[in-house]
């Protein structure tokens, strides 16, 4: 499975950050970093985890899905998702 970093801007109007959330963490394998942030693991493509992601969003709205190569640096993260970071990436 390869590592693919999510980041998303919701513009609205529903602003439904629930269902975003709940579409990312069924991936099964993630962390969140930041705020509007995730790391996931997945066989899929990074189009196809972004249309599946996009699908629960407004069309206005903001997403990257981008593949990580391994190499990160981090500062200011808790111990536990440190670890699941070195452990996934």
């Amino acid at each position: 499975m390869k590592s693919y970093l999510i980041s998303y801007d919701l513009i609205g109007p529903n602003r439904d950050y629930d269902s975003v959330t709940e579409k990312i963490k069924s991936y099964g394998t993630w962390a969140r970093p930041l705020e509007s942030v995730w790391i996931i693991k997945s066989d899929d493509s990074a189009t196809t985890i972004r249309d599946n992601v996009f699908s629960v969003m407004d069309s206005n709205d903001k997403l990257i899905v981008t593949g990580l190569t391994g190499e990160a640096a981090w500062q200011n993260l808790s111990p536990k998702l440190s670890e699941w970071l070195k452990e996934n990436l």
